[in-house]
């Protein structure tokens, strides 16, 4: 049986005959397996005595097929339109020499953080909105800064106050607090087994690297750190290093519904 969750549809399959997926550009994929090492490069989750591999879709901007994990998987383009913003501080968009090294610094450091991948699924995988406000900007648009064509907003944008609460959407671990160029402050939770999620732009942060964080627990505000244009969250998540659409990601409560486990 494939599973296969994106923003717009969750599509069933219930035979093993397949020899390849379709799914959407930043979508996650359920795949039932007989072997539970199968599972190298993404998650592996029991139900009911049976397990599953769940694995990210990276963004792409044209059609491909990429094997993960044994499965080729047809990935779907995906247009989800674009944005533009105006940033008037040219410094935080013409960097200087000393701005540049810092923040691929800081690049490094966060691919860093996201490599170590902890043994054990810390979540129940019952995701929840971080934030209570407006979703400003969606997964996969196009970036256009002043007008100048910027790498894809691989994030949820939600606008708020300065100040609004931001909660843990599930259980997990703080594994980085810090200030970074672009992302301001920022907070990394690990959910464990390559399930990450992170915060930017903080007003403040409220946790600290170790902490034991349970879903509903306050870990910060909303703030405007870092190169923004006004106060919002910048919500990421990270399924083995793979960037996904947030929004699908609130999905995952489906794993331990009834009509789950009966496919």
């Amino acid at each position: 049986m494939y599973i296969v969750f994106s923003l717009i549809i969750g599509i069933f399959f219930s035979s093993l005959s397949f020899a390849s997926i379709s799914a959407n550009s930043g979508s996650i994929i359920f795949t039932k397996i007989e072997n539970n090492n199968q599972c190298i490069s993404s998650i592996n989750y029991e139900v009911n005595n049976e397990h599953y591999c769940i694995f990210g879709v990276p963004f792409v901007d044209k059609a491909l097929t990429k094997n993960i994990d044994g499965f080729d998987i047809k990935i779907n383009f995906v247009d989800y339109g674009e944005s533009r913003i105006t940033i008037e501080d040219l410094s935080k968009v013409n960097l200087n020499e000393k701005d540049r090294n810092r923040a691929n610094e800081e690049a490094i450091k966060l691919r860093k953080v996201l490599s170590k991948y902890s043994d054990k699924l810390l979540t129940n995988l019952d995701f929840q909105l971080p934030v209570d406000g407006i979703i400003s900007s969606r997964y996969g648009k196009q970036r256009y800064i002043n007008g100048e064509k910027r790498s894809p907003h691989l994030a949820l944008d939600i606008a708020a106050p300065e100040g609004t609460n931001i909660i843990a959407p599930s259980n997990g671990v703080v594994v980085l607090t810090d200030n970074f160029f672009y992302s301001g402050n920022i907070i990394v939770i690990d959910h464990g087994m390559g399930l990450f999620t992170s915060y930017s732009h903080l007003h403040k942060i409220s946790v600290e690297v170790g902490e034991i964080v349970k879903s509903g627990h306050v870990i910060g505000e909303v703030g405007s750190t870092g190169r923004v244009t006004g106060p919002h969250l910048h919500w990421s998540v990270y399924l083995t290093s793979t960037r996904i659409n947030p929004e699908t990601i609130l999905n995952f409560k489906a794993l331990n519904s009834a009509e789950f486990i009966k496919n």
